[in-house]
């Protein structure tokens, strides 16, 4: 990764200064924007991340957790083990109070990941740093212009920018939203929580306690000396920045002590405000993350979604810059992944709902928690909640089309191995399960891979249950089936010119 802030150059020739080039600007480099950067770099698109930060070192945990959808999305880029080896795996999708058991669901990872966000950003900045993207720290994007062949990118330290597209990944508050005049509708915040980490000169309870106000948790971190502390406050919090003093005043409403709080780390408030963008795509402008849509952390499902939206719009922004697809390619990114959103965000109000512990809304609970353990429930929730059933509307046909393809265990002609390794380089694939040789696809062998393999047992999705194994597959590089056929090769033509650009003259 190369650091550096971007500099304008002075054209001796005429006088005249241009700005420094790049195919793609992301602004904002947290896990969402250093995803989109990884894709965009692994299709060879000439890629910079512009992050307000000095560096990628966070004071202290922050936020955390990745559910199985975003694990199996990190290992088909080959780096899952990573943060497995930092992270701690547990049955932790939950949905109100009642843990979704997910160890029968049919993947390699049926659980979440407890990894913090200081882990999930270093971990990613040294994977990116192995890939040619440039990052500039300590700058930040003021605002933009931009025309019909690209964006005039205006910085923090006066300079300036030119990029073919402008990706905002720059939070809920985002400046690309706003001045891309993009509405952000939704509701607004009806209650706030503090959350710290701070030291503690008496001994806190551990555990979470719920009230008629919400959820209140206190735990010691690893450190032995750090506490971790979230508490929901008795009326709607201010939106300036909050003080050891509110921290204070929150927890004595609650447990009656404060347990001498002193020398925090640092201490934050967050709102159940639910908002998701009306477009996610304005002319060349984009957005992805927290900029696309904002909710309360119930199911903690805010870091998946942003990983996960810059893996669906990496690929097909890599193609259009390449010149391999038409900029059209580009509208499916809002088709698929708004409604994936809107249907996350809608969780999470009904979740957040169950935190509160009044005696009408325990009745509702309890009733929620009884349904939630039944099987058929259990696997609806637990797929939403995890990514596992995301399914984008590809048309009609079988079961797997808009669906994750399985990690399947292949025998190839180069020995076994992984379906998921054939994605690390992030190329779409087609899988010939047939006889070898049935597929001809020489029109388009520059982009996509042809391997012919075989598979034995049952084919299993998450939530469906087992389904016909079908020939062929053709998998993009996100992972989602594309089409599904046999050796008549009926749609093929028209799927792979659909996704990966019309063919190349014989």
């Amino acid at each position: 990764m190369e650091e550096r802030n971007a500099r304008v150059f002075l054209d001796v020739s005429d006088g005249s200064v241009a700005m420094t080039e790049h195919a793609v600007v992301i602004a904002g480099g947290g896990p969402a924007g250093m995803m989109l950067a990884a894709e965009l770099a692994l299709a060879k698109v000439d890629v910079a991340v512009v992050e307000r930060r000095p560096n990628h070192v966070l004071a202290g945990s922050r936020a955390g957790g990745f559910h199985s959808r975003t694990i199996e999305v990190l290992d088909q880029r080959g780096v899952a083990d990573r943060f497995l080896a930092e992270g701690q795996v547990a049955q932790a999708a939950m949905f109100g109070t009642t843990v979704l058991d997910m160890s029968d669901f049919p993947t390699r990872h049926p659980y979440s990941l407890g990894i913090w966000q200081n882990q999930i950003e270093r971990i990613m900045a040294a994977w990116i740093a192995e890939l040619p993207v440039r990052i500039s720290y300590g700058c930040e994007v003021t605002g933009f212009a931009q025309d019909d062949t690209g964006v005039d990118v205006r910085l923090s330290d006066g300079e300036s920018l030119r990029a073919r597209y402008l990706v905002g990944c720059d939070g809920g508050r985002s400046l690309i939203r706003k001045a891309a005049g993009i509405e952000f509708p939704g509701w607004d915040p009806t209650k706030s929580n503090l959350i710290a980490e701070v030291e503690m000169t008496e001994e806190p309870p551990r555990g979470i306690r719920h009230d008629a106000t919400g959820i209140h948790g206190l735990h010691r971190m690893e450190d032995g000396r750090t506490v971790r502390v979230v508490v929901t406050e008795q009326q709607l919090g201010p939106s300036s920045e909050p003080t050891l003093r509110n921290l204070s005043e929150a927890l004595i409403t609650v447990y009656g002590t404060d347990f001498g709080i002193h020398n925090p780390t640092w201490i934050s408030r967050f709102t159940d405000m639910t908002r998701q963008a009306a477009a996610y795509r304005v002319g060349r402008v984009l957005l992805a993350g927290d900029a696309a849509h904002v909710h309360y952390p119930a199911g903690g499902q805010g870091l998946s979604l942003g990983v996960q939206d810059a893996l669906n719009l990496g690929w097909k922004l890599a193609q259009v810059v390449n010149g391999t697809s038409p900029e059209s390619l580009l509208d499916t990114y809002q088709d698929e992944r708004h409604p994936v959103a809107a249907r996350a965000l809608k969780h999470t109000m009904a979740q957040t709902a169950l935190q509160r512990r009044d005696e009408r809304i325990k009745a509702l609970v309890d009733v929620v928690s009884e349904l939630a353990s039944m099987d058929e429930p259990r696997k609806r929730l637990a797929g939403i909640i995890s990514g596992l059933d995301v399914h984008y509307d590809l048309g009609e046909g079988h079961p797997l089309l808009g669906r994750r393809m399985p990690d399947l265990d292949l025998i190839t002609a180069d020995g076994p191995l992984r379906l998921f390794e054939l994605l690390h380089d992030a190329r779409p694939l087609l899988l010939n399960l047939g006889q070898p040789g049935d597929f001809d696809i020489t029109p388009w062998a520059d982009r996509v891979q042809l391997i012919d393999a075989s598979c034995k047992g049952e084919w299993e999705l998450p939530v469906l249950g087992v389904v016909s194994a079908p020939t062929a597959v053709l998998i993009r590089p996100d992972g989602y089936v594309a089409w599904v056929g046999d050796a008549n090769h009926l749609g093929l033509p028209d799927a792979l010119a659909t996704w990966f650009g019309p063919p190349t003259a014989a």
